[in-house]
Formats: C-alpha cells, structure tokens, sequence
C-alpha cells in the first residue's frame, strides 16, 4: 500500500493493522481520512511555483476572467434560455381556485378520552395528550379509527360528513368555530 500522506509513511505497519478490520473494530476514537484523501488548500495567486498563480486558473482575458459574476443566472450564452423556452401557466396563482385551506386534522378515535356531557376541543384534546401540537391554527373532526364516547360537544372549524353522523348517532352535538376568533357560529345539523 502506498502512502501518499508524508506524516504517515514511517507508520506503514500502525495502517494496516487499522486497516484489519478482523482485529480493530471501527470507534469514534480510531476514525480518520484514508491516506490520499485530504489535500492541502490550493493557495491561488501566490506566484507560478504554487501552481495556480498569475491570473489563478481563469485564463488571459474575457467576461469570465473579470471581477465579479461571469453571466447572469439562466443565461445559455445567447441560446434561447430555459425559463424562456417553457410553456408558461396563464393567469397568476392567486383568486378563486388558487388557495387551499389546510387543517390540523383530529381523528374520532382521539375524542374516545373525553367524559359523557363534556365540551371537546383542541385545547382540551391537547390539555389531556389526546393530541401533539398542531402546526395549523384551524381544526378538521375527520372520521378514523374507532368512535366511542358517548354524549359529548364537538367544537372544531370543520367536520366531515361521515365524522358528524357518527358524533350524533352516539348522542353528541357538533359545533363550527369561526375561524378568526374561535367563537362557537351554529351547531351543524347532519342532513
């Protein structure tokens, strides 16, 4: 084997036996590069003899050879350049059809802690670790797992159609919350 690390040469024998890895097993203790793996920083600029002096690897003269950036950041020399020869979506993303309303969504089987005749919502389902912390200020009921609580008050910003029948067949009430202030608006009635 070879050792191109000159700090490494003498203890050729000390390499391979960290090499075995029959011996020696692998330890935060015992780690470092491969000899040959780390090189030295390649000073530029610093005369002929260091390799890259003088003009530093960039060449005589030209637009990249200058200070500051060659071209600007797409630019193909010329060429029609990328973002220019893709189809583009007409209209901005904004308007109607353009957002989506993302919910903290809480399945029924996290409602199964709560006492008959009680008032669930986020912050009592969070208060009881029914639920972890929510990246979304607004709340979905959406149906999963299995439901069995028994006569209790459903407070969220929305609900969905299959987790609304299941709270009333069970004998428990449904509320909307308004989104901006969490104020109970009305209690949904199942169709």
């Amino acid at each position: 084997m070879k050792l191109y690390d000159w700090k490494r040469r003498e203890d050729v024998a000390g390499e391979a036996a960290l090499n075995d890895l029959d011996t020696d097993a692998i330890r935060l203790g015992n780690l470092r590069p491969a000899p040959g793996a780390t090189r030295r920083k390649n000073r530029k600029g610093r005369g002929i003899s260091a390799g890259q002096g003088a003009t530093c690897g960039f060449g005589m003269r030209g637009q990249k050879a200058r200070s500051g950036r060659g071209t600007r950041a797409g630019f193909e020399g010329g060429q029609n350049p990328l973002y220019r020869r893709l189809p583009k979506y007409v209209g901005k993303p904004m308007g109607p059809g353009h957002t989506k309303t993302v919910y903290n969504v809480i399945k029924l089987e996290a409602l199964n802690g709560a006492a008959a005749g009680s008032v669930v919502n986020f912050d009592s389902l969070f208060e009881s670790s029914a639920v972890t912390k929510s990246r979304y200020p607004i709340h979905k009921i959406v149906s999963g797992g299995d439901f069995t609580a028994k006569d209790i008050t459903v407070q969220a910003h929305a609900f969905t159609k299959s987790a609304k029948e299941a709270i009333e067949n069970s004998g428990g009430k449904c509320q909307l919350l308004k989104r901006t202030t969490g104020e109970v608006i009305e209690e949904v009635v199942a169709a």
